[in-house]
């Protein structure tokens, strides 16, 4: 497995992202609040996490939902996966939305996201005027049926 090494700047009292287990390939975000936020139905928010990161070039950070969050609560976020380009300094900010029935509470310090380190590559565009055909062809959304 490999390891890069990724800058933090932590302004938050929370402890760094870490990997909760030897195969995880999350580390937790945590909430940097003063206060307890409490989200009512379909409300938005954006939560800082007090987190500031050089990633290396090669490299994004995916911001995705955490399971238990999504299931106990009914917390996701949006714009997810949510990506943090490696030029990007500026404070992670963890956009929530809650779709459950009822207020929800974000204490300082919840986890609220997971972030993933990944490479990536940039692809070169080339314009043609045609392309291959295949079995698929221009078949998109529930093209293939049910089951």
């Amino acid at each position: 497995m490999a390891e890069v090494i990724v800058k933090v700047i932590n302004k938050s009292g929370n402890e760094l992202p870490a990997y909760a287990t030897p195969q995880s390939a999350g580390m937790d975000l945590r909430a940097h609040l003063e206060t307890a936020v409490t989200m009512q139905p379909m409300e938005r928010t954006l939560v800082p996490t007090g987190l500031f990161m050089e990633l290396p070039v090669g490299y994004e950070a995916q911001v995705r939902p955490r399971s238990g969050l999504a299931l106990k609560q009914g917390l996701t976020l949006l714009n997810t996966p949510g990506t943090i380009d490696a030029d990007y300094r500026g404070e992670i900010k963890v956009l929530l939305i809650n779709l459950s029935n009822e207020p929800q509470t974000i204490q300082p310090g919840d986890r609220i996201a997971q972030m993933i380190i990944a490479p990536y590559i940039q692809a070169v565009m080339e314009p043609v005027e045609i392309l291959s055909d295949t079995e698929r062809g221009s078949g998109g959304f529930g093209h293939t049926g049910k089951s």
